[in-house]
């Protein structure tokens, strides 16, 4: 019977060893992969499948991928969600005896990838250990790259899907009974493009666990990390960092703190809220640009992009903590000049989070640490200006912003400024560093100098005219004499050969120089490469200094960030209160108006609180600016809580616990959910997790079933929000039932808004203003006809519209009772209902009318500033006109 050959009988044992992994066969120049491995890889990777002799009567299928390039195609293969075992050579091939001695250095997954040129800089790598035991959930989120590494503890399945989508891992390890919990895992994988591995029971024993944490974090409780009360929580942090240090085969010694948070200290975001609020991301193209990130966004640094994304995905809701935050922001914003100066020095800074993670890997390369010392360079600069800083935060980063000259000195006495990128072949090493390496570098490039100095010596000491040093690989460094001047060789030298006709001899300095130069390359490698590997040992055991200051360095860009946005952009400080009143004057888009030329954003008030002003019912036709204004005011919101600076001319912003948002709907064809069903479930979640410190964004709640029944839905939801006793949230309620405005005044904290809107034929002006009061149609017709709907289709549709106008659908309603009282009339109210003094701004402006007033005007008896005042407003109904 055939049998494998030793070099694939090696290879068959290391796969048993990983049979969820693609080896990453060691071979030379190549990394091979064989059998079912090399099939998936030229596959996945669109490499040549070759085959090779194995012993066996077939070749086996065989495939491979150079060593210098094998990061690329490692982040193709992890990208697609496969491990990756890369199994090197142990030994030098020329020395080995017998089979070169082999084993897997490191497993490459999903959320430990650790190759930054294919990681975006701005977010953080995170992997995610989700563990479900007794109905709840033990969550461990950690970013190998960083050294961050959370823990928290949720009791119910859609807590956790939130945080699964607050930190979109890229890859998330589970127990076999998460399977069964009841998550969407289709979800995760297709949608959020997870990667979801189950890990063998052990790595969850309770046991195993805590005994991985203590000898990791070197302390002998678990009341030592802070994590007594998180039982469920220490078995997933435990079985993440099992599974980190299996896979990294190394111990991890930049991950230096476990912290264990609790959900209840930020502001909860759903899935929902976060998509439809554009936070991150923009909800179609998934771009950045579009998002509030991408307006809040100046950082300098990729340390402080990623955790300006963290402030915005997490928002505050201590009043304290948020003050503090705004102090600082307001502080750098009204010290223009040191603030620009922070953020200059700032520009050259690189990403020390995911540098010391290189170093402590061992894997930094000589220019990685210069990119080290020149951030470092940049800190005693930064830290001179935070002295001058009163605000208590900005004093706490001065305080924790340690300079760390003693590392930027080492590498600045030890490292060449323009190092090459490999660590083994030389140049690395500044002259003057150390004697051996200047004594080894002079024998490498002085050496031909000194043996000429040596062989005119010796011409002159024997009186020898044509004695020559020569070299060949068998003899080494040689004097050779002819016959001629044999008679003159001195007693001191060694005879080495005869030829015919010379003589070639060796003295104790020829022998020396020899050995100084033959060694030299190879001896001058060698130490440099011990000397760099000291220097970065030295850098990898002050981790939690550069740690700490790197989190400082981030805070600061990001306060940097946002108080240069604020400058810019016009925005105000805001106020917080906990009173529950949310009043905002003149409120703005942050990104809306970002996307409209010469500051044309209509700007809108908004004032709701928990008594009369609770609920806000807001018609007015599609495309008028409902959703954009109700998006504005929880960006508003969130943005305050974030410690930002806010797009308004005031703003009074009362905390909030969530914030919430129905806006739109789609089919859900894969899990069979039509429009109308995800609509509701969104309903649903919202009504049973909302709180009455809660914000909420509805926007044609009812709309995707028949008018009676959605209007009957949309009604009781209302009812619903308006009750203390059963809800009692701050509402923005967007609705093209024009009945619904009938509940103001049967309500007590429900007041009508509607979007004011200007006929002019059949055309229509949108005019973005909110106002008081409620609209008396939807304009559907007119916003038809601007999509560029045919003209027979929409003059049809207002025969239709008289038709059914004049028809008294409501004696199709049945009687209901609202609170006890007679059924409401479901007629729409009229623009007569309005405030007059709120209107009279948009009334239609004829040209006469103008040229009426311009010609009544008393030009002799105006003041200059009465002039101008005229001029304006006489400006204004002519822009108001158009």
């Amino acid at each position: 019977m055939a049998e494998l050959t030793p070099m694939m009988q090696q290879y068959m044992q290391t796969k048993k060893e990983y049979p969820d992994c693609i080896l990453f066969y060691r071979l030379g120049d190549f990394y091979e992969m064989f059998f079912d491995d090399a099939l998936t890889a030229s596959k996945e990777l669109e490499i040549t499948l070759t085959g090779k002799n194995c012993g066996l009567k077939e070749r086996a299928p065989m495939c491979g991928v150079p060593y210098h390039a094998v990061d690329g195609y490692l982040n193709r293969l992890v990208s697609k969600g496969y491990k990756v075992a890369i199994c090197e050579q142990m030994e030098d091939p020329a020395t080995a005896k017998g089979l070169v001695k082999r084993d897997v250095v490191r497993i490459v997954t999903p959320g430990t990838n650790l190759d930054t040129q294919s990681l975006d800089e701005t977010k953080n790598n995170y992997i995610m250990c989700v563990v479900y035991i007794a109905d709840r959930y033990g969550l461990s989120v950690a970013d190998v790259t960083t050294g961050d590494y959370f823990v928290t503890e949720l009791d119910d399945s859609e807590k956790l899907f939130d945080e699964i989508y607050k930190f979109m891992p890229s890859e998330l390890i589970c127990n076999e009974a998460f399977y069964m919990s009841g998550m969407d895992l289709d979800l995760m994988k297709e949608k959020l493009g997870i990667t979801i591995y189950s890990l063998d029971a052990w790595y969850f024993d309770d046991a195993i666990c805590q005994r991985t944490l203590k000898e990791h974090f070197h302390v002998s409780t678990m009341e030592g990390l802070g994590l007594s009360d998180y039982d469920c929580g220490i078995i997933a942090a435990g079985a993440l960092l099992q599974y980190l240090i299996e896979t990294q085969k190394r111990d991890l010694s930049h991950i230096t703190r476990l912290s264990a948070y609790a959900t209840g200290k930020y502001m909860l975001l759903d899935s929902s809220t976060r998509r439809n609020l554009e936070l991150c991301e923009t909800l179609r193209e998934k771009h950045k640009r579009g998002s509030l990130l991408w307006v809040l966004d100046k950082t300098k640094t990729a340390m402080g992009a990623r955790c300006l994304r963290k402030f915005i995905e997490q928002p505050l809701i201590d009043k304290n903590s948020i003050e503090r935050r705004l102090d600082a922001v307001d502080e750098l914003k009204q010290n223009a000049i040191s603030r620009e100066e922070i953020r200059e020095y700032l520009t050259p800074v690189y990403d020390l989070e995911r540098l010391v993670c290189k170093i402590t890997y061992q894997s930094a390369n000589p220019r990685d640490l210069i990119a080290f010392k020149s951030s470092l360079s940049m800190l005693p600069h930064i830290k001179y200006i935070l002295e001058e800083m009163k605000s208590p935060l900005l004093k706490d980063l001065y305080e924790r912003l340690d300079t760390l000259e003693d590392l930027c000195h080492l590498v600045e006495e030890a490292i060449k400024e323009d190092p090459p990128l490999a660590m083994k072949e030389g140049g690395i090493i500044r002259d003057g560093y150390n004697e051996e390496v200047d004594r080894l570098r002079s024998a490498k490039s002085d050496g031909k100098d000194w043996l000429a100095k040596l062989e005119t010596d010796e011409r002159e000491k024997t009186g020898i005219k044509n004695l020559k040093i020569r070299y060949n690989k068998v003899f080494g460094y040689y004097l050779e004499v002819t016959n001629s001047f044999k008679h003159m060789v001195p007693d001191y030298y060694t005879r080495k050969q005869t030829l015919a006709n010379a003589e070639r001899y060796i003295i104790p300095e020829l022998k020396e120089l020899e050995d100084t130069i033959l060694g030299a390359e190879d001896k001058l490698y060698a130490l440099e490469y011990q000397l760099y590997c000291e220097a970065r040992d030295k850098i990898a055991k002050e981790v939690l200094r550069i740690q700490t200051t790197a989190k400082a360095i981030a805070q600061l860009d990001a306060f940097a960030s946002m108080a240069l946005v604020a400058e810019q952009s016009r925005y105000v400080r805001p106020k917080i209160n906990e009173k529950g009143v949310i009043d905002i004057k003149d409120g703005r888009h942050p990104v809306v108006e970002k996307m409209i030329p010469n500051d044309m954003f209509i700007s809108n008030d908004t004032y709701l609180n928990d008594k009369k002003n609770r609920i806000s019912i807001i018609t007015g036709p599609n495309m008028a600016g409902k959703s954009t204004y109700m998006r504005q005011t929880a960006l508003i919101v969130l943005m305050a809580q974030i410690g930002s600076f806010v797009p308004a001319a005031s703003a009074d912003i009362g905390l909030v616990d969530r914030i919430f948002t129905r806006v739109g709907a789609s089919d859900d064809l894969a899990s069979g959910q039509s429009t109308f069903m995800v609509e509701m479930t969104e309903v649903a979640n919202i009504l049973r997790n909302a709180t009455s410190k809660s914000l909420l964004i509805l926007d044609e709640i009812g709309r995707g079933t028949s008018t009676f029944d959605g209007l009957s839905i949309a009604w009781a939801v209302i009812e619903h929000i308006s009750s203390s006793r059963l809800l009692g949230a701050k509402t923005l309620f967007a609705t093209h039932y024009h009945e619904l405005t009938e509940l103001e005044g049967k309500i007590d904290n429900v007041n009508n808004y509607c979007i004011a809107v200007k006929e002019k034929g059949d055309d229509i002006i949108f005019l973005r203003k909110i106002v008081k009061g409620g609209a008396d149609k939807s304009y559907g017709i007119q916003v038809a006809r601007l999509a560029g709907v045919p003209e027979s289709v929409t003059s049809r549709a207002r025969e239709i519209v008289e038709e059914l106008v004049h028809a008294d659908i409501t004696t199709r309603i049945k009687d209901i009772a609202v609170h006890g009282q007679e059924p409401p009339r479901l007629k729409a109210r009229h623009y007569d209902e309005v405030d007059l003094a709120q209107m009279s701004l948009f009334d239609t402006v004829k040209d006469d009318d103008v040229i009426e007033e311009i010609k009544s005007l008393d030009v002799s008896n105006l003041t200059p500033i009465d002039a101008l005042n005229t001029l304006y407003q006489l400006q204004n109904k002519l822009k108001n006109r158009w």
